[in-house]
């Protein structure tokens, strides 16, 4: 077992100072006045107006107490205490920097009044020092980190003791226990104060950050359930592509024989894209998406989608231009029966009950869809569980109408209702790769 020798001992020693000088010389870098990241300008002040009121009581009770107590001739006085206390002003953006001015204004008042006949009163620490040193500590405890609070704390308990026994002519009396009882209490309270504020802070922090993971990942998903319902459009389009390529030679006479050959590159190259959709669809499917496999809706079944939201509760009118579900292309019939979809999904979940009307009409070359529902009659339970949407509220129908490149408008209405209105293209334009490319 290893001896422990004076000089090992000295060397702990010399470290343990050393390092408690490194915290007490290493402020915080954050230079934010304290209570500064409040949204009240009353709350900003507050550390200020404590700091104004304190010196205004404690630097006259603090002179009458130095010159009352312990003869002290009226400037030196006034002098001790102002050093004191104006600390407490910088104590708001720079604590540790006002610590040690304060803690050296202690101990040399401590070293003045021992020398000074006593009438009354407490040595080393008098009232008025001890509560500006206690608001100081409050304030560096709120600022900075646990080991320089540790360290300040140290700090005065080896300055106490070396202010009431090394070579001073008097012993302390209790203020010498009461100030570092207080001392320790008053730290602990503030850096557990600051500790559940960078919690709140950092919690907060958090919650932003998954709240905008959370978008991001709803639209990712909303995205993907898009793509694979359009992998049926294009799908049958393709399927379309290669059947008329391949019959080509067959169907129409005298075909040469250079175009019989394109015609079946077409052909072959039509079924490597189905195939290659085919793969992409196993990559967008999902779990919960993989006995996806009914065709996809159009403007053609928007009653029946309209009688089953009645059933629900919801009592709906749906007025469709004649003519039109022949007119509407595929692509552009899935999107506006998915944003009616999630529209009246939207008003059972929380309007339940009350009155809807979906319309849809051609206005030349735009398609123009509006679900308006009015305000329910009375608050009734959601009926949110048997109102299942195909998206994610409105981000989904952005999605959709931003697929098709038409707009949306939604919003509530004076009367308490809510509005949502698209107007998709009929002929969505083509987004060609090459610049000047034009569709086929």
């Amino acid at each position: 077992m290893k001896t422990l020798t004076i000089a090992d001992a000295r060397r702990f020693t010399v470290r343990q100072l050393r390092t408690l000088w490194q915290h007490l010389t290493a402020p915080s870098e954050d230079g934010t006045p304290l209570l500064g990241n409040s949204r009240r300008p009353w709350v900003r002040r507050l550390p200020y107006v404590v700091a104004i009121i304190l010196q205004a009581s404690l630097i006259p009770t603090g002179i009458a107490n130095l010159v009352d107590f312990y003869g002290l001739v009226l400037p030196v006085a006034a002098a001790l205490t102002v050093a004191q206390t104006t600390p407490l002003f910088l104590a708001i953006t720079r604590p540790l920097a006002a610590w040690w001015i304060s803690a050296t204004t202690l101990v040399t008042t401590a070293t003045i009044t021992a020398h000074h006949h006593q009438v009354t009163g407490s040595w080393p620490w008098t009232a008025p020092m001890i509560l500006s040193y206690l608001f100081l500590l409050l304030a560096l405890g709120l600022r900075e980190r646990r080991a320089t609070v540790i360290a300040v704390w140290v700090a005065t308990l080896l300055l106490t003791v070396l202010t009431t026994t090394l070579g001073l002519p008097r012993a302390g009396d209790g203020t010498t226990v009461l100030l570092i009882a207080l001392s320790g209490a008053v730290l602990l309270l503030g850096w557990a104060v600051r500790d559940r504020a960078v919690a709140r802070r950092l919690l907060t922090e958090q919650e932003q950050i998954s709240e905008v993971e959370r978008e991001r990942r709803t639209l990712l998903e909303e995205r993907a359930r898009i793509a694979r319902e359009l992998h049926d459009v294009v799908a049958h389009h393709m399927s379309v592509i290669a059947v008329q390529a391949a019959s080509a030679p067959y169907r129409v006479e005298g075909v040469p024989a250079d175009a019989a050959e394109e015609f079946t590159a077409i052909a072959g190259t039509a079924r490597e894209s189905l195939a290659e959709m085919r793969r992409l669809l196993g990559v967008l499917r999902s779990e919960e998406s993989s006995g996806e496999k009914a065709p996809q809706p159009g403007v053609g079944q928007l009653a029946q989608l309209v009688e089953t939201v009645g059933r629900a509760g919801v009592p709906a009118e749906l007025t469709v231009d004649e003519g039109l579900a022949e007119r509407v292309p595929q692509a552009v019939g899935l999107s506006a029966y998915r944003i009616v979809q999630e529209a009246l999904a939207n008003v059972v979940r929380h309007a339940p009950g009350a009155r809807t009307w979906v319309s849809l009409s051609a206005d030349g070359p735009e398609l123009r869809l509006t679900v308006v529902n009015a305000a329910p009659a009375q608050r009734t339970e959601s009926l949110e569980a048997s109102a299942e949407g195909t998206g994610h509220g409105l981000v989904g129908m952005r999605e959709r109408v931003r697929l098709v490149d038409g707009r949306l408008d939604t919003g509530p209405l004076p009367d308490g209702g809510f509005k949502v209105a698209a107007v998709l293209p009929l002929d969505p334009p083509d987004r060609p790769d090459t610049p000047g490319e034009k569709p086929a």
